[in-house]
């Protein structure tokens, strides 16, 4: 049993059963905690009650496919965004630049060999360990989903909807560059017509009522949240 598989949970999510069978057989003799699901719409259902480490999606599934599937779970705020895999026999550009663009972190390209499989997911939830903020940054800065309210240094500050999901999107993943386009689909999702000067707008105001220590320009890419 893996040292790696004992506190994290992940969801397989996939319309073939010997395929979930072969993952959840692989991934539990490691120690995880494996739940599966059919397809993407039980998988988003699935997310929201476990709260995975790691959720390994098909790409091509009926009900919602797996690009569907991941930028409903990217946008939505009750989840504690994952490391997110597409499981995929398809190597053309265009299903990997979709992916990316909803919000994967990698691919596992089938057919999968067991050790291989192993290796991967132990090197992908490597990254999201290394994406926790650390003890001292959370007795730092804290945020309360609740209540939209950030309290740094005991200073309670409450923060507008909007300037509230961009922080806590970043925030949850420090290190990890988010690109406009990003953020805009996963804070601002279709509620509304929006341009770019909008994101810059609620940066500005998110340093000017937490510091500029938080939150860093990656020129030409977009914004990251920094462990400072």
């Amino acid at each position: 049993m893996s040292e790696e598989g004992k506190n994290h949970t992940i969801l397989l999510v996939d319309d073939e059963k010997d395929i979930l069978e072969f993952l959840s057989y692989n991934l539990t003799k490691e120690g995880y905690k494996v739940y599966t699901a059919l397809n993407g719409e039980e998988g988003v259902k699935l997310a929201k009650q476990i709260n995975p480490s790691l959720i390994i999606l098909d790409v091509m599934m009926p009900v919602m496919d797996g690009i569907e599937t991941c930028q409903m779970i990217r946008q939505d705020l009750q989840i504690e965004q994952p490391i997110i895999a597409f499981l995929t026999s398809r190597s053309e550009d265009y299903s990997q630049v979709a992916g990316f663009e909803a919000g994967a972190d990698d691919y596992i390209t089938k057919p999968v060999r067991p050790r291989l499989l192993v290796s991967k997911v132990e090197s992908l939830l490597r990254r999201l360990n290394k994406g926790l903020v650390s003890d001292e940054k959370e007795s730092t800065l804290k945020i309360n989903r609740d209540k939209f309210i950030v309290e740094i240094e005991n200073e309670k500050i409450i923060l507008p909807k909007k300037e509230f999901e961009l922080l806590e999107l970043l925030a949850n993943r420090p290190g990890t560059v988010y690109t406009r386009e990003q953020i805009l689909s996963l804070v601002w999702g279709n509620e509304s017509i929006v341009g770019e000067r909008t994101i810059d707008v609620h940066i500005r105001k998110l340093r000017e009522k937490l510091g500029n220590d938080y939150i860093r320009t990656i020129k030409g890419v977009g914004y990251t949240f920094s462990e400072v």
